[in-house]
């Protein structure tokens, strides 16, 4: 077949567009030119795998994922059509997997993190497939565990060799590739903690990216930040706005051809990594999971869906959420299966893929959000799936956004003919808060829809069964997994009765530990062992209906109602963007009631049509919800804030409404990188600005030590210990004030009720010595390394001060050290010990060893903790330069051991970390939650 000259190939792109513009309501005359913008021109997502798909039909060609997700404009695709050979569209295969070998024998309930789960199989069936990876060339890469393993090891060495220290966070800013994995694994078997991040896909949203992203970062405080080389510019402007980033780097810089010989051996209580929210309701929390809060949600759930040694899991899911990441992925490593994974633009652009992905492998796991199945409800084709076969599909899951029981019913009826059984469409709930998931319907059985009477709903926020015409409807998501618990509460946490709404707590082993960095966030949510999912829901027989998001939640006349109902009623007006409307309420000041504002994206530009489509929806409401909306406002494409996972994002939506912004149109992608670069440029100078401060301020406290320190040497030769030990501490309480280093204490009382004791403090910076000599009891007796003892001038006030060091390396002196102290404590002498063992650029409370607890439950003395807040800020890990900080000193109570069996030692040091954990201002890294397991419901 000829090629098309290329004068004819623009032509038809720039009428296909104008066709595809006008069929979705775009009257307004206007010039399309090759270099036009496709956002410009009001395309988006959906509509842009519309306009390729018959761009393929017309020139006989598959376009690729690659030009569907990066083509900015006409002649972008243009470009690619040149290359093309015209009549070369490829088919897609139409084998069938039947088998992907012999079943796993593993046991991965010996697995106590991921890491052990990883290496049981790389062990024990290393050649098993874990992953066929779907590229976009039709081809599929498949994965062993043993590739899986030694990639990540590669990967590993990289992050180590670039500084990563242990308990550090990674930022994984990946598409679905195979480098994700192995970037993953690579950061735990560093000892790193990931922290996957959504990757930039439109240039026009690359401001609000940005900031979206640099929040995250920061708030994590990510050291390295691994990304692809598209993005590697865009990252490293990032590095302008987070402080702690040092290094961006890529897979392929960080994969070395030798691998981590020595890899952190995690445990349970460890965090396995930050699941960060999409910040569909505020800004985005990090979400702290460990191995065990992973594992006992991924058992449990794989229970409660049947998942078998022959079950094949299909997901096109994205891996920087939950679902993808752990429902599918993390679910389908732990239990042995296959995964067969397709990127979310293959899904987005042919829906189609995923279906025939379960056909050909005949896939029995797989789910998706609500809208995921409505768009192939709008966009499969008959001639698309003609002997698609889906009866080996046991298990579709929807989840992750509201459940619509039309969907649910469509979908069944469209797609039997294909074999589909309607009893595997289960409705399900769950959050990033519960790792993934918390209520799962029964198997084998119908989904479950309750009609409930509407006025009775929404004014006594009562779900009484209806069969009226205008009943509301929910989809049932079951009951909570094994092992977990789930109420309706009112405001004051009053269980609330049958079918009554109200807030939904939850509690079980899958709950998260805290919100990173966010103690504020993690104690509004936690209510004496239950956590608060923010949203609404009833019980009826034992099964959870989901109603809505309480902050959503709009007061109109004395009726609660809920923005979803209101905003798929108009999504289905004709005119109306579908999955592009917004509900929320504002407070008109004039007459102190609420006002229902909707907000609807729309492409026509004719005024009289326009009218006509507010029209509809206000009489749409009215006879549908018997309300009326006091204002209707009509905005172009792109206008109704989304997060990253396509959720409506209300509060941002109603903050434009109120700051005038709404319709306004965004920058073009040059104008915002210019935005960006200036606000880079601007922060760089700020930076340089502060670090020359930090000079000028190091070089001062540089200056005090050296001047005041010389003359305390001195002194050390002739006073005797107990002097030198007072000269000490008038010198530690007089440079943090020349430092303007100021120290607020409280609980010094605690030092003298208990003599001798262990002081037991978190280590977060060199300078915490300093900051407790000021006040401990002279004849306190600091336990550090032994390495300290060689550095000079330091080991002269070490000797003097009569310090004791241990060798951390060494077994046998790691026991005479012990006995050592030991005898330091029965000679009357109180030691103070950094239980942590060391510290690093990260926020948090590391890890307590057991020695100094265990010496402690032996000679039966005291623990006395003291938290310390601030020094951190003052001179981090891997920093050089200082500066002035305020630090606080809380010393608690002491804690009386309660014998000296093993149980009693990790008592004694739970108890210490918990009291140090309260006021260290702190997240704690590694820790298991006190309400671990539900505990069964009383009679």
């Amino acid at each position: 077949m000829t090629k098309n000259p290329p004068r004819d190939i623009e032509k038809e792109l720039i009428d296909i567009t104008d066709r595809l513009l006008k069929e979705a309501g775009e009257t307004q005359q206007r010039e399309i030119r090759l270099d036009a913008s496709l956002q410009r021109l009001g395309i988006d997502s959906l509509g842009r795998a519309e306009l390729f798909r018959r761009i393929e039909k017309k020139f006989d060609v598959t376009v690729p994922d690659r030009i569907l997700a990066e083509a900015e404009t006409l002649s972008d695709i243009a470009s690619f059509i040149y290359e093309a050979h015209p009549g070369s569209k490829k088919i897609e295969k139409l084998s069938i997997v039947t088998s992907h070998g012999e079943p796993s024998h593993v046991d991965p309930s010996r697995a106590a993190t991921l890491t052990e789960a990883l290496l049981l199989y790389a062990e024990q069936s290393p050649d098993k497939a874990h992953i066929y990876f779907q590229n976009e060339d039709g081809n599929e890469e498949v994965i062993t565990y043993q590739q899986l393993l030694t990639a990540s090891l590669q990967v590993a060495k990289g992050l180590i060799e670039r500084g990563l220290q242990q308990g550090e966070t990674v930022a994984i800013m990946l598409p679905t590739h195979p480098g994700f994995f192995y970037t993953f694994f690579g950061t735990l078997l560093a000892g790193g903690i990931p922290v996957p991040i959504y990757p930039p896909f439109r240039m026009y949203m690359l401001e609000a990216y940005a900031k979206t992203e640099s929040r995250i970062l920061s708030n994590a405080e990510v050291r390295i930040l691994v990304t692809f080389e598209q993005a590697e510019k865009l990252s490293r402007l990032l590095q302008g706005f987070v402080p702690s980033l040092k290094t961006v780097t890529t897979v392929h810089e960080l994969m070395q051809p030798e691998k981590l010989q020595n890899a952190m051996k995690a445990k349970s209580d460890h965090i396995a990594f930050i699941q960060y929210t999409s910040g569909s309701t505020a800004d985005p929390k990090g979400v702290v999971l460990t191995h065990y809060n992973l594992l006992s949600n991924i058992r449990a759930y794989g229970k409660g869906i049947n998942v078998t040694p022959d079950s094949v899991a299909v997901s096109w899911l994205p891996l920087y959420h939950d679902m993808g990441l752990i429902g599918m992925w993390l679910g389908s490593l732990y239990h042995g299966i296959p995964l067969i994974l397709m990127t979310p633009f293959s899904f987005l652009n042919r829906p189609e893929r995923w279906l025939w992905a379960i056909h050909h492998h005949r896939g029995t796991h797989s789910g998706a959000p609500n809208f995921a199945y409505e768009l192939c409800l709008r966009k499969i084709e008959p001639a698309m799936i003609e002997g698609l076969d889906l009866s080996s599909w046991r298990m579709a899951a929807n989840g992750a956004e509201k459940v619509y029981p039309r969907t649910l019913k469509d979908f069944a009826t469209k797609f039997a003919p294909y074999g589909l059984n309607s009893k595997i469409l289960l409705p399900v709930y769950g959050l990033a808060e519960s790792s993934v998931a918390l209520t799962i319907p029964p198997l084998d059985r119908e989904f479950r829809v309750d009609r409930v009477d509407r006025r009775k709903f929404e004014e006594q926020s009562r779900a009484v069964p209806s069969d009226e015409k205008n009943a509301l409807e929910f989809a049932s998501c079951g009951l909570p997994l094994e092992g977990h618990e789930v109420r309706i509460v009112d405001d004051q946490d009053n269980v609330l009765g049958e079918r009554c709404v109200g807030n939904l707590q939850f509690r079980g082993p899958s709950s998260m530990q805290g919100y990173y960095n966010n103690p504020t966030a993690t104690k509004a949510v936690f209510h004496d062992g239950w956590i608060d999912s923010g949203d609404l829901a009833y019980q009826a027989d034992g099964e959870i209906f989901i109603t809505g998001r309480r902050k959503d939640l709009i007061i109109k006349a004395g009726r609660n109602l809920y923005p979803v109902e209101i905003e798929e009623l108009v999504g289905h007006i004709p005119g109306v963007r579908q999955g592009c409307v917004t509900a929320f309420s504002v407070m008109d000041e004039n007459q102190s009631t609420e006002q229902l504002i909707v907000v609807a994206e729309t492409r026509e530009k004719n005024k009289a049509k326009r009218q006509e489509i507010e029209d509809k929806i206000r009489e749409a409401m009215a006879t549908m919800q018997d309300i009326v909306p006091d204002k209707v406002i009509l905005v172009p494409p792109h206008a109704v804030p989304k997060t990253s996972s396509g959720k409506l994002q209300r509060a941002a939506c109603k903050k434009k409404y109120l700051a005038g912004q709404l319709g306004k149109t965004g920058l073009p992608p040059w104008l915002q990188v210019s935005k960006l670069g200036t606000e880079w440029l601007g922060r760089k100078s700020m930076a340089v600005f502060k670090t020359l401060a930090k000079a000028i301020y190091t070089a001062y406290v540089g200056f005090l030590l050296v001047t005041t320190l010389f003359p305390l040497y001195l002194f050390a030769f002739f006073a005797s210990r107990q002097s030198f030990a007072r000269a000490c501490r008038i010198w530690a309480k007089v440079i943090q004030k020349a430092v303007f280093c100021p120290m607020t204490t409280s609980g010094l009382a605690n030092l003298e009720k208990a003599k001798p004791a262990v002081f037991a403090a978190n280590h977060a910076s060199y300078i915490d010595a300093v900051a407790l000599i000021a006040f401990l009891p002279p004849d306190t007796r600091f336990v550090g390394k032994k390495e300290l003892f060689s550095t000079p001038v330091i080991r002269t006030f070490m000797h003097k001060l009569g310090y004791l060091g241990v060798d951390r390396m060494d077994l046998p002196k790691g026991l005479e050290d012990t006995r050592h102290i030991e005898a330091t404590l029965k000679q009357g002498h109180s030691i103070l010990i950094f239980p942590e063992g060391t510290f690093g650029y990260a926020s948090g409370l590391r890890p307590f060893r057991l020695g100094a607890f265990k010496i402690a439950a032996e000679t039966n003395v005291p623990v006395c903790p003291i938290a310390l807040k601030g020094t951190r800020s003052i001179l981090r890990a891997d920093e050089k330069l200082m500066q002035p900080g305020h630090i606080t000193m809380t010393v608690c109570e002491p804690i009386q051991p309660s014998g000296a069996e093993w149980q009693d030692i990790t008592q004694l040091r739970s108890a210490v970390r918990a009291e140090i954990e309260k006021y260290c201002g702190e997240p704690s890294l590694h820790m298991i939650a006190a309400q671990t397991v539900a505990p069964k419901p009383q009679r």
